[in-house]
This record gives structure tokens, sequence and C-alpha cells, in this order.
């Protein structure tokens, strides 16, 4: 008996439903992206097309943030692969509705709307506070490094840029004194007539590289005096106040091996990880410990975590007239001022004194006495029971992000575009976290 195959024709005509919805199955993520950004309040993303009076009719934004999001929760992140999706996939079509804007529309639309994400970002928050999903309770502050859209070997450091300074100084010199040696030759052979004040394209490529190397260790230095602001040290201060030792160098002096980046100087190399040192960005996260939805973000170019915890709850505090009962945090936050001031505010702060597994760590309490008091706290039982919670409280968010959404490297260039790629990256994770949630 011969076997019968089911029916297989290729060249058939089919009429697709006219009804969108009807693509894809019913809780599709598509469906839950398109239904919360319609309750969005999208104001701000129609205002640069107000009375303009062109012709060529724009894009619907309501469509290009729904396509973004969609793209950013399901880990397509360049434009291009944006537009490909919008003509491949079924749900990318159905979230552009029959349109289909090239990938430099999309990434002129993201570049220009990057700052507005943070609102929408801050809207869905409040969202899920409204629907009992986010209580600000117990907050757990991480951070990650995030690669930078720059090579490292772009960079140099601040050593070498010493060097250069000099040596290109010294040749900037030689070229100079040959031109005014031959412009005096030319002078006593032709005359004064030839103007003879041209820079020559040798030393005008020289003077180009010298400014960008004096502009990127000014910007080093600023960065060593932030870092050193936020460890506590004063300007003139030359010795250690913890340990009496001399500073191995001035305030606001970086190292020889710190290095600037001259793609995206606003980056800088960092430890990573799984990766060694990368050009990076120090991204920062607030996870709410009820169902960990990130309510706060930042992103800094300084490696250390050292004086951002009080900032994000500062944030908190002002976007959403929040603050928590409960604060965690791990070794990189801890200092004495932070910790002083988590008492103040009457907050119940869990944060590790020092990594995990050092046994020795410990704090005059006379000179120390909230670290101190720390330290005692997080030797008890419930101490360690409440701090562990940390790592899947605040660092899971941050592996969704690498690991599920797949966002290990920024798209944009320059810390204000950045922090608003980093606002979409964790508006996009949020959405995706609330699918399931409504769901129950």
């Amino acid at each position: 008996m011969a076997t019968t195959f089911r029916p297989y024709e290729p060249d058939q005509m089919l009429l697709l439903s006219p009804d969108l919805h009807d693509w894809l199955p019913e809780g599709h993520f598509a469906h839950h992206v398109s239904d919360l950004v319609d309750g969005l309040d999208l104001g701000v993303f129609y205002v640069a097309y107000e009375g303009d009076g062109r012709r060529n009719a724009p894009y619907e934004p309501r469509m290009m943030v729904k396509v973004l999001l969609y793209g950013y929760a399901t880990g397509v992140f360049s434009s291009r692969g944006m537009a490909r999706k919008l003509e491949e996939d079924v749900a990318f079509r159905v979230l552009g509705a029959g349109n289909f804007p090239s990938h430099r529309t999309l990434c002129e639309f993201r570049r220009r709307h990057l700052e507005d994400f943070k609102g929408l970002f801050v809207e869905v928050v409040r969202l899920a506070r409204e629907m009992g999903l986010a209580h600000f309770g117990k907050l757990s502050i991480d951070g990650t490094k995030v690669r930078a859209n720059a090579s490292k070997r772009k960079a140099m450091s601040y050593g070498r840029m010493g060097e250069e300074e000099r040596r290109l100084g010294a040749e900037i010199e030689a070229l100079l004194k040959q031109a005014r040696d031959t412009d005096a030759e030319e002078d006593a052979r032709f005359g004064e007539s030839l103007r003879g004040d041209e820079l020559p394209e040798e030393l005008r490529r020289r003077e180009d590289r010298l400014a960008a190397i004096i502009a990127a260790k000014e910007r080093l230095e600023a960065s060593q005096r932030e870092a050193d602001d936020a460890r506590g040290r004063s300007p003139g201060q030359d010795r250690n106040p913890k340990g009496g030792r001399p500073y191995k160098r001035a305030y606001g002096e970086p190292e020889d091996k710190a290095q600037s980046n001259f793609t995206d100087p606003d980056s800088a190399i960092m430890k990573t990880s799984a990766e060694g040192f990368q050009q990076c960005y120090n991204a920062q996260v607030v996870v709410d410990g009820e169902h960990q939805l990130i309510v706060a973000t930042e992103l800094g170019s300084n490696a250390s975590d050292q004086g951002a915890m009080v900032g994000l709850l500062d944030e908190v505090k002002e976007t959403f007239d929040a603050q928590p009962e409960t604060v965690l945090a791990d070794a990189g936050y801890c200092n004495e001022r932070d910790l002083s001031e988590l008492e103040v505010r009457g907050i119940d702060g869990y944060v590790a004194p020092g990594r995990e597994g050092n046994k020795t760590v410990s704090r005059d309490p006379h000179t120390h006495p909230a670290t101190h008091r720390m330290v005692e706290k997080l030797a008890t039982p419930v101490g360690r029971e409440r701090y562990a919670q940390r790592k899947w409280l605040s660092e899971a968010p941050n592996g969704w992000i690498k690991e599920v959404l797949g966002f290990r490297r920024f798209s944009v260039r320059g810390l204000d575009k950045v922090r608003g790629e980093w606002d979409l990256v964790c508006l996009a994770l949020n959405i995706k976290r609330l699918q399931p949630l409504l769901a129950v």
C-alpha cells in the first residue's frame, strides 16, 4: 500500500488572515510588547514631528518603539538585524504592520530618542508598582562590566602619553625651526613676497596627534580625581589615613598604566569576569527584591563601584518617592561614609566589607564604627542569610541581560548615548520579565 504524505504545494497561493493578531498564537511575546507599549505615554516621541510640514509621511513612532523594544528583548540589537527581521520574521512583521523602515531609519530613530527611553523605563516601573509587582522594600545593587563600542588597541597608557607628548613636542619644534630656516632662506633669495606661513602637512598631523594626547591625559587626570574623591582622599593629602603610609602618586595623578581610548574616550579599560581586560563601561542596576525588576540604573566609566550606592538610592527616592527598608550590595560598594549614610537614613544595610572568603576583615570601631558594625552584623547567621540573597536578586538580572538577551557590547559611543542604550536594555528586560509575572 502506497504511503500517503501530507500535502506539500509550495506554489499554492494562500489567503492569510487579514487580522495580524492571528499570525501569532495567543500569548506570544510580541502581543505582550504591543499591548504594553499601547498603554504607555509616548508623547515625547512625537514632539519632533509636530508642525514640520514634511511631505513624506514619517513612520509611526509607536510602531518604531515596539520594534526596537521587541528587538532588544529578543537579542536583536543592530538596526540592520531589525530591518532584516521585519522582512523575514512573523513577529516583527506583526509589530511593523506592513511597515519596513530601513536600517538607517531605525538607527536614526534610536539615536534621536536614546534619552527618552529613560522616561519609558520609569513609566514601566511605576506601572509594575501599581500592579503590586514592585514594592521597594528590599533593594539589591550590583554592577557589571559591558564592552564599549571600541577596541582596547585604540587606547594609550598615561605613561606612554607622557613619552609621546615629549616626542611629538620635540618633533613639532624641529619642524617649526626647519620652517623658520626655510622662510629665512627664501626671504634672502626671493624677497619677502612669499607668504611662507602655511603649515606643512606633516606638522599639522603631529599637532593634531599631540592635541589628542593632551586631551586624553586631561580626561585620565579628571577621572582619577573623581576616583580619589570617591575613596575619601583630599587634594594635598599625601598619606593614607588608614595606615599612615604615603601614597605612591599625587592626588589626581593616574598610574602610568591607566589608559584612555581614542575611539570612545569616555570608556575605560576594565577587568571582566570572562574576557580579561577590555574596553568597557561599568553599568549599575538596582533590583527590587519582590520580583527582580530593575527599578534604577546608572552607568559610568569608572571601574570601581565606590560611591555609587547612595546616588542610586537617591535616584529611587527622587523618582518613586520610596526608601527601602533593606539594601544588599557586595564589597565593591563598601566604605565608611556610605555605610554611615545608610544608618542615618534608617536603612538596614547588608554590604560585604571584604571579598567572600576573606576571614581577616576587621575595622577599628573607633575610626570606622559603621564598618565595624557591618562586620559584626554579617558574622551572625541572620546577617549571612540575608546577604546571600544578593546573589540571586541582583546578579540574576545582569546574567539575563548577557546570557538571555545576549547583550554584551554597546552599539553607540559616548557616555550620554551609552547611558541611553543601557536604559533601553533594562527597559526591554523589565518588559520581558513582566510577561510571566502578569500571567500568574
